[in-house]
């Protein structure tokens, strides 16, 4: 793509191909020692508990001194494309408009 041996200045390759300049220089950095060893930890706690989001994930890493809050949990949960698993849609409503379940006795179809 760009060259540095080309007879086109560098700033002249990235402008004909829409590419700004910082791009080229741009070195990616990986994850910190402590993030890895975070995602290890957030990765045994979702498969046991998959319902987890980032806040009941931070809960648990605080309960178990570790120093994550839940925005470094959400990211690393984004990171590594961790989902919840929520309940189905309109089961709290349905849930809800029924009552608890001990004083709701369900009525018979009509047939």
């Amino acid at each position: 793509m760009v060259s540095r041996d080309h007879k086109l200045s560098m700033r002249k390759q990235c402008e004909l191909l829409q590419l700004s300049r910082s791009r080229l220089y741009y070195q990616p950095v990986g994850e910190s020692a402590e993030n890895l060893h975070f995602m290890g930890i957030i990765d045994r706690q979702f498969l046991e508990t998959p319902w987890y989001g980032s806040r009941q994930m931070a809960r648990h890493m605080k309960r178990n001194n570790h120093q994550c809050g839940r925005h470094r949990v959400r990211r690393l949960m984004r990171l590594m494309r961790l989902v919840p698993i929520h309940c189905p849609a309109g089961y709290r409503v349905a849930m809800h408009e029924r009552g608890s379940g001990a004083q709701h006795q369900q009525k018979a179809p009509a047939a």
